[in-house]
């Protein structure tokens, strides 16, 4: 149920709260965005998966971690849409990279062709992981491959968990957003040795903590092995990092981007973050999640890794079909939800109007 009611949120999403995210400065925006370079991966089983990627200045001899980023539903119709269409640009700045232990961070940031009807289907994810070995290998000098670190918000979030448990001895740490995904038992187990910072709002409706994250949480924290290294930041209504409000309380990766703080370097509103032991962490500025990050290393060192057979027990069976189905009743329902409302709104903002000409 939770698999069907995860399809249906992500088509609502593309449909209805398809809104470009921006939470810095407009004027550093394009100029950050212009940093990415676009490249592509080798074809597995017929699908090649285009990417953009950001590559820090660094000392000769440096090696630096490596970010794996996977965006959400509806920012993946074109070519570099997936960096286009969100504000993690942001940690291309100088203010986030400086946070990385070495001063940097490569950022790799793949696409799912939605064009073609796909939402990271299983089958992206042999396809990223070959585009990503394929990415380590032409930059082999640069690349600290014990610290490889992989998160995504909301169908990203799915994405992230799939890769996370498909390949859970090749990344150092995860982060996924609102993940609009139910993984199993076995997924869970898998990474039972990953720190993971799982970031939610108990009141987002599209992907939220008691949809699919609650359930993510709980099981995590009875299997996890690291408990003392996996977050939970749970938010009420989400915010800007100007403390506006966001449109949607899906909307937590403004936060992210942000490094969970605001503007100002101060707490962010509305957000309480808590280990798997039940601890809660207070946040205090510049140590957000990327400090997190830099404190958890892999054992990785370049063998093969090959896909442990976890997701094999959980397929997206039938997304496409019922995703497909839902794609082509939405605009029906939307146009009919909006009619009513309109038509509601012309009632209530009706002027009153008295007749005094007739007799009493």
């Amino acid at each position: 149920m939770k698999k069907v009611l995860c399809v249906f949120l992500s088509v609502l999403l593309i449909f209805s709260v398809g809104v470009t995210g921006y939470a810095a400065n407009p004027d550093e925006i394009p100029a950050l965005k212009a940093k990415f370079i676009d490249g592509a991966g080798p074809a597995v089983n017929g699908l090649s998966v285009d990417y953009v990627y950001f590559a820090p200045d660094a000392p000769a001899g440096a090696k630096l971690p490596l970010v794996v980023y996977f965006h959400g539903a509806g920012q993946g119709s074109a070519p570099r849409a997936q960096i286009e269409e969100n504000n993690f640009s942001l940690w291309a700045s100088d203010e986030i990279q400086g946070r990385f232990t070495g001063g940097g961070a490569f950022l790799f940031v793949p696409r799912s062709h939605e064009e073609n009807g796909d939402y990271w289907n299983d089958g992206y994810v042999a396809s990223v992981k070959a585009a990503v070995d394929d990415f380590i290998a032409k930059n082999a000098d640069r690349i600290d491959l014990a610290r490889i670190y992989v998160g995504g918000f909301s169908m990203g979030g799915k994405m992230t968990l799939k890769m996370a448990s498909s390949y859970p001895t090749f990344f150092a740490a995860a982060f996924p957003l609102c993940p609009a995904y139910a993984p199993s038992d076995e997924q869970i187990e898998a990474i039972a040795d990953l720190p993971v910072w799982l970031i939610v709002s108990r009141f987002d409706i599209i992907a939220g903590y008691y949809t699919f994250s609650e359930d993510i949480w709980n099981t995590l924290c009875e299997k996890t092995n690291v408990p003392a290294d996996c977050r939970l930041t749970l938010f009420g209504r989400v915010k800007y990092p100007d403390g506006k409000y966001t449109q949607s309380n899906h909307f937590v990766w403004f936060a992210l981007a942000n490094d969970l703080f605001t503007y100002d370097g101060g707490k962010y509103p509305n957000a309480v973050t808590t280990d798997a032991t039940g601890r809660e962490i207070s946040l205090t500025y510049p140590d957000g999640v990327v400090s997190w990050l830099c404190g958890h290393t892999s054992d990785y060192a370049g063998e093969p890794t090959e896909p442990n057979g976890t997701l094999a027990g959980n397929p997206d069976e039938g997304y496409d079909r019922v995703q497909n189905i839902l794609r082509a009743l939405f605009p029906l329902v939307k146009d009919a939800v909006r009619s009513f409302f309109s038509d509601l709104w012309d009632r209530i903002t009706a002027p009153i109007s008295f007749d005094f000409s007739s007799e009493c």
